[in-house]
């Protein structure tokens, strides 16, 4: 069995976060520790300074405790520090010094941690998607995937590495400043902490309004995401029908949308932190106009004046920081709900006691009935027997549930109970492991995709470690040899995205090799040789029965010629089996087959029909 890694689902945000803090939480929890003897040492200078003016140049007698006198008593006394003020000066470079080594172990610390959160992020991200069913593909996306992906992902990078380990130092960084003030002056420390409360309040009201809006504009960023990664893919399209204008007009019209979201962001946030600045601006002024009348009345000292002022910077640096921190947790808030939506999506998971069995029996299809979520019935009380190693041949009009019933026979739509089943060698479907069940399926879907990789890459992607014979051989079966020795750089010819630089044909061909190099027991190719000539498909179908006599062939064609060797063909209309049988005697049958027979083969269809 495939190894892989096991995603719990998460009751909430905090644990996803903590999901993919692994193995990055040490370096912020080290981050959290040097920024904290960072603003410890931010603590100790102001009340360097405010011994230096008190008591060693104004000859207060202390102030301070006691362990701080007997270090002052080591070095001479304050007498003598006044007499010596380098030593003060020596003093504040030396624990300026420490600072900056912790500040630099900080910054490295946190961004080594940053890094691993976006790769684990990315990772788990990444291993999640892959896993979940293709109805979830489907529904969601890609381009709003991307954007959950990238700036959802960067988002919350900011916020660990910026705001979130920055809580802690703000922490530390009020209550010692607090602290000190308090000890120094009672009556000075309420008015500065007086205004707090109200700055905190107004700035939780607002966090919800910002929380809403950050939420739209995210949502409207992935919308514009997916006309981009759309027109990018599909730019052919565009510029074969000339209508760039209205691509650009479309794209201009939701990127205006998104623009006017910020704008109104902006002034959401412009008058946030404007009246935020204003009521901290206030306390500032409130501390420094007490403060300097308790100091003219002689109610604090000149040092405990200046130390107040600059522990009243470090109060007001955090409180002025809480409304962006407010603002990125808005912000964060949103990104993690967004990421959860992501992991909360349950993974395709096999059923208990599911089997690897054996792939090379009949294929029955028993009263399939199979809609897409709520719409219509796409396929009605299907029934069809597959021999093993026989060839069935699949007509009908477009929407008539031709690909469905491949799709459903892939487990890529699951069919609900009650709602009939598929056996392989008398074993349902849903008791087959998906990976055994798919690694034994070779399908061509109706649109080859190519990957931005070498053509040998494109073609050996099913198998790791394919030889260039195995390759060879199966370019060769599907008719694809000629073409790549016409290339310059042959297998190793770079294939553009999505297949550009090949032609409609030889995507189809390069995609049968591909599926030929799988050497399944099953294969199906849903109308896969429409872009290919007669006589190419007519070699292809012929090097198929050599190679493969034994495998059971599933062929969906809108071509006559292409069923024209099936051992049984169903034409499909409405959801629903209309005819049932073998080639010979659908022609005969004055059905739809007959029909489509006719207009194919033009005149030689009308003497067929006279003949018979």
């Amino acid at each position: 069995m495939e190894n892989k890694p096991t995603l719990k689902q998460n009751n909430g945000g905090t644990q996803l976060l903590l999901q993919f803090l692994k193995g990055s939480k040490l370096y912020f929890v080290l981050s959290i520790i040097c920024s904290a003897m960072t603003t410890l040492i931010d603590m100790i200078n102001p009340q360097i300074i405010r011994g230096t003016i008190d008591n060693a140049i104004g000859g207060k007698e202390s102030g301070f405790p006691v362990w701080v006198n007997d270090i002052v008593e080591s070095l001479g006394g304050f007498r003598y520090i006044g007499e010596h003020l380098w030593i003060p000066a020596i003093a504040i470079a030396v624990f300026g010094l420490f600072r900056v080594g912790f500040q630099f172990a900080t910054t490295i610390l946190n961004t080594t941690g940053s890094e691993i959160l976006v790769k684990n992020m990315r990772d788990t991200l990444f291993s999640h998607i892959s896993r979940l069913p293709y109805s979830w593909h489907m529904t969601n996306s890609t381009g709003d995937i991307i954007q959950r992906c990238t700036t959802d992902v960067d988002r919350m990078r900011t916020f660990v590495a910026e705001q979130l380990t920055s809580v802690f130092r703000i922490l530390i960084l009020v209550a010692m400043s607090m602290y000190f003030m308090f000890s120094m002056n009672v009556k000075m420390a309420l008015i500065a902490t007086a205004p707090i409360p109200v700055i905190l309040a107004y700035s939780v009201i607002f966090r919800k309004d910002m929380h809403e809006g950050f939420k739209v504009c995210d949502e409207n960023e992935g919308k514009v995401s997916d006309i981009i990664q759309e027109n990018l893919t599909g730019v052919r399209v565009v510029r074969a029908f000339a209508n760039e204008r209205q691509e650009v007009e479309r794209f201009g019209k939701a990127n205006e949308y998104y623009c006017s979201l910020w704008v109104h962001m902006g002034k959401v946030i412009g008058k946030f932190f404007s009246i935020q600045d204003i009521l901290c601006g206030m306390q500032i002024l409130l501390v420094t106009v007490f403060g300097a009348v308790f100091a003219v009345k002689g109610q604090m000292t000149a040092g405990e004046y200046v130390a107040f002022v600059s522990y009243n910077g470090m109060l007001s640096f955090p409180i002025r920081r809480l409304g962006r921190m407010l603002s990125e947790m808005a912000k964060a808030g949103v990104s993690l709900n967004r990421l959860q939506y992501i992991m909360d999506s349950e993974e395709e998971e096999d059923r208990p006691g599911a089997v690897d069995a054996d792939m090379t029996g009949d294929i029955k299809f028993e009263d399939i009935t199979f809609c897409y979520e709520e719409g219509h019935d796409v396929l009605k009380d299907i029934n069809i027997d597959v021999p093993a190693g026989s060839t069935l041949g699949i007509l009908g009009g477009t929407g008539s549930g031709k690909s469905t019933l491949m799709l459903l026979l892939d487990k890529l739509y699951e069919i609900p109970e009650g709602h009939g089943r598929i056996t392989i060698g008398g074993v349902d479907i849903r008791d087959i492991r998906n990976q055994h069940l798919r690694k034994n399926i070779a399908m061509v879907l109706q649109e080859p995709y190519m990957f931005s990789r070498s053509l040998k890459d494109n073609i050996g992607i099913t198998r790791e470690h394919l030889q260039l014979e195995d390759i060879q051989m199966a370019a060769d079966a599907a008719c694809l040899t000629e073409a790549i020795e016409g290339f310059t750089e042959g297998y190793d010819t770079f294939v553009g995205e999505r297949g550009v630089t090949l032609s409609g044909g030889q995507k189809q061909r390069a995609a049968i090799a591909r599926a030929l190099t799988q050497d399944a027991p099953i294969m199906i190719f849903d109308d896969s040789f429409s872009a290919i000539d007669n006589q190419t498909d007519a070699a292809i179908r012929e090097s198929l029965e050599k190679r493969f006599g034994t495998a059971t062939i599933i062929i969906i064609s809108h071509r006559i010629t292409t069923l024209s060797r099936a051992d049984q063909v169903v034409v499909l209309d409405g959801g629903r089996i209309i005819e049932h049988g073998t080639p010979e005697e659908l022609r005969q049958a004055g059905g739809m087959y007959q029909k489509i027979y006719e207009i194919q083969l033009g005149i030689r269809g009308e003497e067929v029909r006279a003949d018979g």
